[in-house]
């Protein structure tokens, strides 16, 4: 099955962009509802406590769950063996629930998107909708004693959940949705002058580069703080954004980071900054990674 096609298709502008310009304030509204409890929430179903987006590893619950319905299926096929069908509609079930928790943190990772890859996410949340109810439909059939047809529904949502799947990884990996835009840049492993100590006012977010690596400086008081500058969310501009106290926020999706230690304090960010320390000597700022 060859779905470059697909891909080729989510390039064209059309329905997909009105219905994510439905959903998408929809879902903000939700979270505006929320109140005081919406910044938590969010924190909790982007993965920021976790260090790691949620919604990859919530993904792993239906699709495993699935999967071992279709094989626990064929080995019921057989007669005089009950428990293994049985053993198959709760992975369905199991696979059901599981679903909701995916759709939960997916739609809070995508509401912070824009351009291209808020168009591939609905179509990738369509097909996830479709496999779902496809799912729902074979676990009321088999309870129905309709156990052919509940496996033909079976079959067929497994074939839209590994599409959708697919349109995961165009996201990942072609739109880089859901990874680590602050790392792998080179960092310096000894302290290596960036700027003149006068050059840096107080309170003034200050983007330097070593070689061609961005780098964020702060000044509060006595204490200099250096983050990488290229937000680990979307690669938005740190520089671009603003002090609050101790922390700085991006200005492209609101993602807080700790000056003092990277630390991801509020989402859609799930990954901290590299921090970096840093000293003055002979009238100059230095930085260095505190990577091992």
């Amino acid at each position: 099955m060859d779905l470059r096609g697909l891909t080729s298709w989510l390039d064209r502008p059309g329905w997909l962009d009105g219905a994510a310009d439905a959903l998408q304030p929809a879902v903000k509204g939700i979270f505006g509802a929320l109140g005081p409890a919406t910044r938590d929430v969010k924190n909790f179903l982007h993965g920021t406590w976790l260090g790691h987006p949620l919604h990859p590893v919530m993904t792993d619950i239906p699709l495993g769950a699935w999967t071992a319905t279709l094989l626990l299926d064929v080995m019921g096929d057989r007669r005089g063996r009950p428990g293994v069908a049985r053993a198959a509609d709760a992975s369905l079930a199991l696979g059901l629930a599981g679903a909701l928790g995916s759709a939960v943190t997916g739609l809070t990772d995508w509401s912070e998107t824009d351009g291209r890859p808020r168009r591939v996410g609905v179509a990738h949340a369509a097909l996830n909708v479709g496999a779902t109810l496809l799912f729902a439909g074979s676990l009321l059939c088999r309870g129905r004693g309709s156990r052919g047809a509940g496996r033909g529904l079976a079959i067929t949502g497994y074939l839209a959940a590994l599409a959708a799947a697919y349109l995961g990884g165009e996201l990942v990996y072609h739109e880089q949705i859901g990874v680590d835009h602050s790392s792998g840049r080179e960092l310096p492993e000894k302290f290596t002058p960036v700027l003149e100590e006068s050059e840096l006012p107080e309170g003034e977010l200050k983007r330097v580069l070593f070689k061609e690596t961005p780098l964020l400086l702060v000044r509060r008081g006595t204490r200099v703080s250096c983050l990488a500058e290229t937000c680990a969310h979307l690669g938005g501009p740190l520089a671009q954004g603003k002090l609050e106290g101790d922390t700085v926020v991006c200005p492209w999706h609101a993602s807080r980071f700790s000056l003092r230690s990277g630390e991801a304090v509020d989402g859609p960010s799930a990954f901290p900054q590299p921090c970096l320390q840093t000293r003055t000597r002979n009238g100059k700022i230095e930085v260095r990674t505190t990577r091992a």
